[in-house]
């Protein structure tokens, strides 16, 4: 396995090294991650609403435009959650029946508000369920962080990707400027968990956005994503 956030990365495998906090190793790590968002998929959108003021459909639409999401391309949203980012693929594309959403936590799929006609499926980065060249437009929205094996999910992107196609993942990065990681890290470990315990009724939804932090401070580097990326034909 490549060593994380070093340099000379080529591909990464594991986006980060195991949070032992939250689960005993890799093996467990599968588990664990499924079972809180199962656990919390009903208070999801409400809390990114309120952590976000707001702003998540406004972005996120952004984000696919810039990536050159047009009318009538046929998208697949990987980690679709409970579909923000369909949701929007949805509103660019003019045809809902032209996105489908994969998602390997049947709690999110069941409360994923999305426009009628859009195809919701189970499954997971690594195995998308579906033929080489299906798809002209990929998306995956804060979820590489909760992928198994980094090579094996940008493989499998590549080949369901036509020829030609596009591929947008969103990500929040942890800031190189201490000062600005010091304030993420209090506003993302410190008060967005603070607010999701009193905004539920969940104990797991404060544990998640806590993990949500530490997954983002532990992540590999976006260069070696990059060049894992690269590794697997994505330019």
């Amino acid at each position: 396995m490549t060593e994380l956030n070093s340099p000379k990365d080529v591909i990464v495998h594991a986006p980060h090294s195991p949070l032992t906090d939250y689960y005993a190793d890799e093996e467990a790590r599968r588990g664990w991650v499924g079972r809180m968002f199962d656990s919390t998929a009903a208070d999801y959108d409400r809390i990114e609403t309120l952590i976000g003021f707001g702003s998540g459909a406004g972005y996120r639409g952004q984000a696919l435009l810039r990536a050159g999401l047009k009318p009538g391309m046929q998208v697949v949203d990987v980690g679709m959650g409970t579909g923000l980012v369909a949701k929007q693929a949805a509103r660019i594309t003019g045809d809902p029946s032209k996105v489908t959403g994969v998602d390997p936590s049947a709690g999110m799929l069941k409360n994923a508000q999305v426009p009628a006609g859009v195809k919701v499926v189970e499954g997971r980065a690594e195995s998308i369920p579906f033929p080489d060249n299906s798809f002209d437009f990929l998306s995956m929205g804060y979820a590489l962080r909760h992928i198994s094996d980094l090579s094996v999910a940008f493989a499998e992107f590549h080949r369901v990707l036509k020829p030609g196609g596009r591929l947008c993942i969103m990500e929040i990065t942890c800031p190189e400027n201490k000062l600005q990681k010091m304030l993420l890290k209090a506003y993302l470990r410190g008060i967005v968990p603070t607010l999701a315990r009193l905004a539920t009724r969940n104990g797991d939804t404060s544990v998640l956005w806590r993990y949500y932090w530490d997954s983002i401070e532990a992540c590999a580097t976006p260069a070696s994503v990059m060049r894992t990326l690269t590794g697997a034909g994505l330019e």
